[in-house]
C-alpha cells in the first residue's frame, strides 16, 4: 500500500498564497499527472509532498501515516528533477548507487538493484561510462535509475523531460509509462504539457492559481471539462468560446445564430466548440470569414472571424483546405453533444 493523502493543504509565501486548500486522495499505483500553467502552484505542491517545502496548514499522509514533520529522506520518497543533478565525476554504476551507500546498504543488495534498475531502463552497456559521455536521454534514465535502486514507496517527477527535444520527449514519455505500468509504484507527475498529461495519466490534475479545476482521467477532462479554464486549457488548438444567451433549450450566439441545446439553462453562457468537432458543411450553422488558413499536415486548421462578429475562430478540419478560402464565407456543422455549455458568471460547466 503506498497511497498519498493530501488534506486540506494551504501554502504561503509571505503575504501570497500559492495553494488555496488543497485536497487530493492518490491511489495506491496510481500515476497522477499534475498539469496547468506556469506559475499554478504544482511544483510547489510536489514539493510539500516531497517535503521541501512546508506546508502553512493540511495534512499529508503517505501510506497512512502523517508525514508533515518528517525530513525528506525520512519519507520513503524519490524524486526526479528536470536538471538531471548526476555527479560528473562517477560512473553511471556509482550514481545510481550513491544513496544506496549512503545508507549503508550492503554491497551485495547495492549490485543486485542497480543492475535489477539498469536492465530496466537499459543501461547495462552504460554502467562505466561518466554523465558527459551520454545523451540527454541517457542522462535522465541514469537518473530515473538512481530513484528506482531505493525501492521508494512514491515516485514524484517534476518536469523530468522539458530540457529534451520533442523527438526525445516522445521516446522518454514511452519509458516512464512503460516503467509505471512494471513497477506499479504511486507516482505524481508535473508538467506544463498537456500531451504529456493526455498520454501518461491515469488522472490527472489540472491546477490554476493554486486551486484544483478538475481531477479526472484525460479522456473525463477533454471530453467533460468541469470549468471553462480547463476546457480551454486541455486541447490543442485551444477550445473556441463564444457568448451566448440561452432561453427555453436555444441559444442565440452575439451574431444572432441560434443552436440548440437539451440544457433547462436560462442566461449569459460561454458556449464552447472545439476545432476538431467541425465539419464543412454548406448547410452548417456556424458561418465564419476566413481570414488565414494553415496546412499543418494530416489536418488544415482555418482561422477567422464569426459571421457580423468580433469573435474569432478556429477549426480544424481533416484534410487539405485550399488557401483560396482565405476572405471567404464558409459554413460549419457539429455534432449536437459536442457542444459544451458554461455559465458565464461562474465559468462552471452546465450540461
Amino acid at each position: 500500500m503506498s497511497e498519498i493523502k493530501l488534506e486540506n493543504l494551504k501554502k504561503s509565501f509571505g503575504k501570497t498564497e500559492v495553494i488555496h486548500d488543497l485536497s487530493i486522495d492518490v491511489k495506491d499505483g496510481e500515476l497522477i499527472v499534475i498539469v496547468g500553467p506556469s506559475g499554478c502552484g504544482k511544483s510547489t505542491l510536489l514539493r510539500m509532498v516531497a517535503g521541501l517545502e512546508d506546508a502553512n496548514q493540511g495534512n499529508i499522509l503517505i501510506d497512512g501515516k502523517k508525514v508533515n514533520e518528517l525530513e525528506p529522506m525520512e519519507r520513503n520518497i524519490a524524486m526526479v528533477f528536470q536538471n538531471y543533478a548526476l555527479y560528473p565525476h562517477m560512473t553511471v554504476f556509482d550514481n545510481m548507487a550513491y544513496g544506496l551507500k549512503i545508507a549503508k546498504i550492503p554491497k551485495e543488495e547495492i549490485n543486485s538493484r542497480v543492475q535489477k534498475a539498469a536492465d530496466i531502463l537499459e543501461l547495462g552497456q552504460l554502467l562505466e561510462r561518466k554523465p558527459n559521455q551520454l545523451s540527454g536521454g541517457q542522462r535522465q534514465r541514469v537518473a530515473m535509475g538512481r530513484a528506482i535502486v531505493r525501492n521508494p514507496v512514491a515516485f514524484l517527477f517534476d518536469e523530468p523531460l522539458s530540457n529534451l527535444d520533442a523527438k526525445l520527449r516522445v521516446q522518454m514519455r514511452l519509458e516512464i509509462k512503460k516503467l509505471q505500468t512494471q513497477l506499479k509504484t504511486t507516482s505524481l507527475y508535473v508538467t506544463h504539457d498537456q500531451v504529456e498529461a493526455m498520454t501518461l495519466a491515469d488522472r490527472m490534475i489540472v491546477m490554476n492559481q493554486g486551486n484544483v479545476e478538475h481531477i479526472g482521467t484525460p479522456l473525463e477532462v477533454y471530453t467533460k471539462p468541469k470549468t471553462l479554464f480547463t476546457a480551454q486549457f486541455i486541447g490543442s488548438p485551444a477550445m473556441n468560446i463564444l457568448s451566448g444567451d440561452c432561453q427555453k433549450g436555444q441559444i442565440s450566439l452575439s451574431n444572432g445564430t441560434t443552436l440548440k441545446t437539451n440544457s433547462n439553462h436560462s442566461g449569459k453562457v460561454n458556449v464552447g466548440l472545439r476545432p476538431e468537432d467541425f465539419i464543412m458543411d454548406d448547410n452548417g450553422l456556424i458561418k465564419l470569414k476566413v481570414e488565414l488558413v494553415e496546412l499543418i499536415g494530416a489536418n488544415t486548421l482555418i482561422h477567422g472571424k464569426l459571421e457580423n462578429s468580433n469573435e474569432v475562430l478556429v477549426a480544424s478540419i481533416a484534410g487539405v483546405i485550399s488557401e483560396d478560402k482565405v476572405g471567404k464565407n464558409i459554413n460549419l456543422a457539429f455534432k449536437d453533444d459536442k457542444l459544451h455549455l458554461f455559465n458565464a458568471n461562474t465559468d462552471l460547466r452546465i450540461n
